[in-house]
């Protein structure tokens, strides 16, 4: 370390004092000064470090290439002379990769140029060239912190049960501990083990014969499992704790798992939300030594209860949506039977909405073996736009059913209803009549009011999109006329009609979605229809994709030889 001046003197034994990775970078950005620990968990000495540009000797992604500079945190954060704190992966000097947590600091010693401080310590999910063992002592304060800031940030960024979990069983082995098991009560009270989980090998494997269905919770047991779900209390354990005669069902199942896993320490503590308790984890060591102490399980006790708050709010996120999906399901119609027609419907809800939308299909049979087909998009994502949806809907049928006109002149009344009883500001939608004659040739007639053009597909592969009849969308220009466009379709040819959600993503154009639409579509023309329409939701939704996706397929009749 410099030892140039009385601030960095003492600045200099300060860092040497510190339990984790530290090292001090100048103004623009290079190391001027390191600690011992920053030097073991770099594998790099200070003579390699020192002058050196920080970002250029340290900062990788996860796929160990350099961070460009723009979008390094790190070094945003040095330049600016601001705090600033995340995750970061850094190279060692063995070449490997130290996936860490990182806080950056102004530090003033009372020199010019001004320095930043930065401390790092690994996450524990990539090599660790020293990792912390019980033996080592208890993890220091900042340590604590920077795990509860961790445990925050991983557990509130998913609304996935599941993830969450398999991210707090992450957070604790083995930093905290080679054994965790997780209790879940469910909303019938009962308690499944969801997971048994053991460090092995630098690698987290789950135990799945300890998994499973587990008795009921006594009310009166004095063991630390049982009062940890009934909420009670957190509780340190060992195998002596369940040498006695049991008391439940529960205290027999406690001693198998010390039996089966060998752990000599255990803490137990409830996962509480805000109404009820959700659970309970168990901390177990085994292979480590030590014991926990009361320190360590007030620490576990912080990590459960963030644990606690962030499975509430995935609950009440997957109860809402499946409200929110089942509602527009059954606003959605089942499709009818129609002789020669195979077709199929697919509505598939926006990934990270929990209300319901406007997109719909529908199909229904109309006089003289004509088939009516729909699909359209009232504009917002709520329940005004799911109401609006089935005005239309409803409207659409009416007037089609009783009005035996060309499909321009039906959207043409229904874009008059839509300014004057339906309670909708602007939709889109496509609506066609198909016919099979006789001899089995169909012909289809539509209009489009705003809507992304209907696909064709041969049974070739051959795709194009149907661009006539194209008009304005429902709500602008409700007097004016339509056009209809008619086309006869091909034999054993694939008609596909469908929502934005499935060409449209976020910074990028729409020409591109339409072109990826077309030619997975066209890939895919040799598929049965139920194929066909799966692997193209699965293939050409986009990635960045924030919307409901509905489409429609139908399949015409093959030739008859």
């Amino acid at each position: 370390m410099p030892a140039q001046g009385s601030p960095r003197e003492t600045v200099a034994k300060a860092l040497d004092a510190l339990g984790t990775g530290a090292y001090l970078a100048d103004a623009q950005g290079c190391v001027v000064g390191l600690n011992p620990c920053a030097e073991r968990l770099l594998a790099r000495s200070a003579a390699e470090l020192l002058g050196g540009d920080a970002h250029d000797l340290l900062h990788r992604n996860v796929n160990g290439e350099p961070v460009a500079r723009a979008q390094c945190r790190v070094r945003e954060a040095i330049l600016a002379g601001r705090t600033a704190h995340g995750r970061e992966w850094i190279e060692r000097g063995d070449g490997t990769l130290l996936p860490v947590i990182w806080l950056a600091t102004p530090c003033d010693l009372g020199q010019r140029p001004p320095t930043t401080l930065v401390l790092f310590y690994p996450t524990g999910r990539g090599q660790d060239p020293a990792p912390r063992s019980p033996a080592d002592g208890q993890l220091s304060e900042l340590e604590r912190l920077a795990l509860l800031a961790e445990t925050t940030t991983l557990l509130t960024s998913t609304l996935d049960i599941e993830e969450a979990l398999h991210r707090l069983i992450a957070l604790l082995v083995p930093r905290l501990g080679d054994w965790a098991v997780i209790d879940l009560i469910s909303e019938r009270e009962e308690v499944r083990r969801w997971a048994v989980a053991h460090a092995e090998d630098g690698h987290v494997r789950l135990r799945e014969d300890l998994q499973g269905p587990m008795p009921p919770v006594p009310q009166e047991s004095s063991m630390p499992l049982s009062r940890a779900l009934r909420g009670v209390a957190s509780t340190l354990a060992g195998p002596e704790t369940y040498q006695g005669p049991p008391d439940s069902g529960l205290a027999v199942e406690q001693r198998r798992l010390f039996e089966a896993t060998g752990m000599h320490s255990a803490a137990v503590v409830p996962i509480r939300s805000l109404r009820e308790v959700l659970g309970a984890v168990t901390l177990g060591r085994a292979d480590q030594p030590g014991k926990y102490t009361a320190t360590e399980l007030a620490l576990l006790e912080d990590i459960a209860r963030r644990a606690g708050l962030a499975l509430e709010n995935a609950r009440l996120y997957q109860r809402q949506r499946m409200v929110a999906e089942t509602m527009q399901r059954h606003l959605l119609p089942q499709l009818p039977r129609t002789s020669g027609l195979a077709m199929t419907a697919r509505y598939l809800p926006a990934p990270d909405a929990s209300e319901v939308g406007g997109d719909w299909y529908d199909a229904f049979p109309l006089a003289d073996d004509v088939t009516a087909l729909a699909v359209g998009d009232v504009v917002g994502h709520d329940l005004d736009a799911a109401a609006g949806m089935a005005q239309l809907r409803n409207i659409l049928r009416a007037y089609a059913w009783s009005q035996q006109k060309p499909p321009s002149e039906i959207v043409r009344e229904l874009d008059r209803a839509t300014a004057r009883i339906a309670e909708v500001t602007m939709a889109t939608v496509v609506f066609a009549r198909m016919t099979v004659d006789d001899a089995g040739r169909c012909t289809l007639t539509w209009t489009n009011a705003g809507h992304p053009p209907p696909l064709l597909i041969t049974r070739e592969g051959l795709a194009e999109y149907l661009t006539d009849g194209h008009g304005v969308l429902l709500g602008v220009l409700p007097e004016q006329e339509r056009p209809d466009a008619t086309r006869r379709l091909p034999a054993g040819a694939t008609l596909l009609l469908y929502t934005d959600g499935l060409i449209e993503s976020p910074g990028r154009p729409l020409d591109e979605g339409l072109e990826r639409l077309r030619r997975h579509a066209a890939s895919l023309a040799h598929r049965p229809l139920e194929s066909f329409t799966d692997q193209l939701l699965a293939r050409a939704r986009p990635p960045g994709n924030d919307d409901d996706v509905a489409l429609l397929a139908v399949r015409v009749p093959a030739a008859s030889s």
